[in-house]
């Protein structure tokens, strides 16, 4: 990206490389936050739409700024949307296959209170947790995504497996 600084984001080839760059991360931001890759999926390519609209109002050096802020406007205005439908992904699910259906049932309900149990961490534990576990993110990058100090990571992911250890510790 540092190659682009002086061109602007209208230019197709900037963009693409926009695009190349931040797309998987914005996606995960996502995703981190609300528990469900499709809407993850969707509000990246809309932030992205986003920012083709406005590609003369926003300088390259500021493009990643954007993209994150837009996404991360687009899910909060989703919210409450998003609420209902892990309730109702939670509530619903049907697995069969070949193996015992003793070991499928308790991995089934293992999986079901795993992600009721990452579902109801608070919201900022529960993108920090996600983060860390799932994209191997180190504490230093989720604290300038989030744009926290890294002790705050530290304490919030803390905080997590704390609550983590003693929901699953009751089942």
């Amino acid at each position: 990206m540092v190659e682009n600084r002086n061109k602007s984001v209208c230019q197709e080839d900037v963009y693409a490389s926009i695009f190349q760059s931040y797309a998987t991360m914005v996606r995960n931001f996502i995703y981190y936050k609300s528990g469900d890759m499709q809407q993850a999926e969707d509000i990246a390519q809309e932030a992205f739409v986003r920012l083709w609209n406005n590609c003369s109002n926003v300088p390259t050096e500021k493009a990643k700024g954007f993209l994150y802020t837009v996404a991360n406007n687009i899910f909060l205005n989703e919210v409450e949307h998003k609420k209902v439908v892990l309730k109702f992904q939670q509530k619903s699910g049907g697995q069969s296959g070949s193996l015992d259906p003793e070991f499928l049932l308790e991995e089934k309900e293992l999986k079901s209170k795993l992600e009721i149990a990452i579902a109801e961490l608070p919201d900022g534990q529960r993108e920090v947790f996600l983060m860390n576990r799932m994209d191997k993110k180190t504490y230093a990058e989720i604290a300038e995504l989030l744009g926290v100090s890294v002790k705050a990571v530290e304490k919030r992911m803390h905080k997590a497996l704390v609550k983590l250890r003693k929901t699953l510790k009751n089942i």
